[in-house]
């Protein structure tokens, strides 16, 4: 990280890589093959220690996993972390467009040969559409923009979903020390960026919206 570091470099992405059931990594853990993985306490520590050596470089998270100079922070990253519309071009891509009140997600075949065979039959026959629920923009909203320091806004997930987060539930993950609240935004705290999972789960467990 030090020699990153040292190169002069203006953004860094330090992602700690996790073990999927259904892949090899996956396959090689399940038989205890997979040697010198850390334990989550290790893996906390090098998470905090990161987080230090960044900041000290002038290289301060904007989101869990991205450092960057200020100005400097990745305007194509930040319109997905921003709930923006991209196209997913290929095989296996997603994409996520705004069309009037409609945020539609598109999901293309995964395996490239039969993306490559749909897509010249039929142009955008390899793509599946779906209508995204309320509920699941105001999900998707409040996963992404609680991954940024900047937080996520009350309000707009309140727009999004047809229904406020409860406050019974905020207030306790706030008394938890997990999350900070100034006003119509809230953002993780140190030590609740590294329970997100669970900061999340314990926001939309009892929440309604408008459908």
């Amino acid at each position: 990280l030090q020699r990153a570091i040292d190169l002069g470099t203006s953004h860094l992405s330090l992602y700690q890589l996790t073990v999927e059931d259904g892949t090899v990594f996956g396959q090689m853990h399940a038989k205890n093959l997979l040697r010198g993985l850390p334990t989550e306490d290790l893996s906390a520590d090098m998470f905090e220690l990161t987080q230090e050596v960044t900041a000290a470089a002038g290289l301060p998270a904007y989101e869990v996993s991205n450092h960057a100079r200020p100005g400097d922070e990745s305007r194509h990253n930040l319109i997905y972390w921003r709930m923006g519309d991209y196209a997913g071009l290929g095989p296996g891509a997603h994409g996520r467009l705004t069309l009037g009140n409609r945020r539609v997600a598109t999901e293309a075949t995964r395996m490239p040969t039969a993306w490559l065979d749909q897509t010249l039959a039929t142009p955008g026959k390899a793509e599946r559409v779906e209508t995204l629920p309320a509920e699941d923009r105001a999900s998707e909203y409040l996963m992404f923009a609680l991954r940024l320091k900047e937080g996520a806004s009350l309000a707009r997930y309140s727009d999004l979903a047809g229904a406020a987060l409860p406050e019974n539930a905020l207030a306790e993950v706030i008394d938890l020390g997990f999350l900070h609240r100034d006003g119509d935004r809230i953002n993780t705290t140190d030590t609740g960026v590294m329970m997100l999972n669970a900061v999340l789960r314990a926001l939309l467990a009892n929440r309604s919206s408008a459908g």
